[in-house]
């Protein structure tokens, strides 16, 4: 059995720029991550800025669009492409929605998702078929969580229609990462295809939480948010557009953003990158946050080290977790992520006892599909709370 040693003093002092953190053991990064102090302040502190320049003047205008190139720039280094990739949005569902709704939907072409999919896309698919007379495939994923190739099992499903593959990067359910590469590969070299199979990644646990080359993988659309694992704040998001589908991507939300204005004020082309897709007016001061929020993680290390950091953890609780007679870890093996999902063999319901526990200050989440229990750990977290929530669960 592998083991984690008690936390260096660095990662103590590391965690005091959480307050969040502070009378809680917190595992539930993969519904929204706790913000560090800095990011709190970065947007007060942009907000003050606003309201003492303008608040809409010249300045603040010029103001804003630093902020989003900034933003953009902050983005793109954590994922390695280029700033002109990335439209920012306000979460990962608008950003599905956006490439889902920007493809020109012809009657009989088909989308497939997998079995794994979040709810919020899967509405999304659900409203194109309806409009544009799409169809509809669901291909067994969850199935190969433990044997079994997920990639293999996309290439069964493809058929000469499908135009738009959806899968999630890591599973929000079981927390299994998929080989995404594989499967990028797999639809576009899909060679009975009448036009290109597109892939849409649902990021949402992936950003901020693995060691990510967008560029290397070449997905055609990466959609994430700032509030999971990058630990920003809600209502900033993105969406990595490969650059070789701008032309084929329609932009659905159109606004001043979205396009070149000439010397008149008056719309004459699209913006010749990402931005084409943004809209308008937003909660502007929010980018500074995530930015901060970035800035503390790379403070502690590189996506690579977190990465390796956060395994250390999830494997740690899973391995506690798998000696307890009255748990079900869903995964066989060591967790490949910082998602650790487990049933409990006992009369008490899920729901019931993650309630308990947040009584006891210990933050998780149940899951309807499959019914369990997932705990989140990141890098910062710390081995006396795995040792705490597995002893509460142990004494059940």
């Amino acid at each position: 059995m592998s083991s984690v040693s008690s936390a260096p003093t660095a990662i103590k002092q590391h965690r005091q720029q959480f307050p969040g953190l502070t009378n809680k053991a917190y595992f539930n990064f993969g519904g929204q991550g706790t913000m560090p102090q800095t990011a709190l302040e970065a947007i007060y502190k942009a907000y003050d800025h606003i309201q003492q320049q303008g608040p809409f003047s010249a300045r603040v205008n010029d103001w804003i669009r630093q902020e989003a190139d900034l933003t953009r720039q902050a983005i793109a280094s954590e994922l390695n492409v280029s700033a002109e990739t990335i439209a920012l949005t306000e979460n990962v569902t608008a950003g599905c929605n956006i490439a889902i709704w920007g493809i020109d939907w012809q009657p009989g072409d088909r989308i497939l998702l997998t079995d794994c999919e979040h709810p919020g896309v899967i509405a999304i698919v659900k409203e194109v078929a309806r409009r544009f007379r799409v169809k509809v495939t669901t291909c067994p994923i969850a199935a190969t969580l433990n044997r079994g190739n997920p990639a293999a099992v996309i290439e069964q499903h493809l058929q000469p229609t499908t135009r738009l593959v959806i899968v999630s990067h890591l599973l929000w359910n079981t927390g299994q990462v998929l080989p995404l590469a594989d499967i990028i590969e797999v639809c576009h070299n899909y060679s009975q295809s009448t036009r290109p199979v597109y892939v849409l990644v649902d990021a949402a646990q992936s950003a901020g939480s693995l060691p990510l080359n967008l560029t290397g993988l070449d997905p055609d659309f990466y959609a994430f948010t700032g509030h999971k694992w990058f630990c920003g704040p809600a209502g900033v998001g993105a969406l990595y557009i490969r650059p070789e589908v701008f032309a084929d991507l329609a932009p659905t939300f159109v606004g001043w953003r979205s396009v070149q204005l000439d010397s008149g004020g008056m719309p004459v082309n699209w913006q010749p990158d990402s931005r084409r897709y943004e809209v308008a007016t937003t909660a502007f001061p929010q980018y500074a946050g995530l930015r901060a929020a970035i800035a503390v993680h790379r403070q502690w290390g590189t996506p690579k080290e977190r990465y390796t950091q956060i395994c250390s953890h999830s494997e740690y609780l899973w391995q506690q977790l798998s000696q307890l007679p009255q748990v079900n870890c869903l995964r066989a093996t060591p967790p490949e992520a910082g998602l650790v999902s487990f049933q409990l063999n006992s009369t008490i319901s899920h729901r019931q006892f993650v309630e308990f526990l947040e009584q006891q200050n210990f933050l998780l989440r149940t899951l309807v599909s499959p019914d369990c229990i997932r705990a989140c750990v990141h890098y910062f977290t710390l081995p006396s709370e795995i040792d705490a929530l597995v002893k509460v669960i142990g004494n059940l």
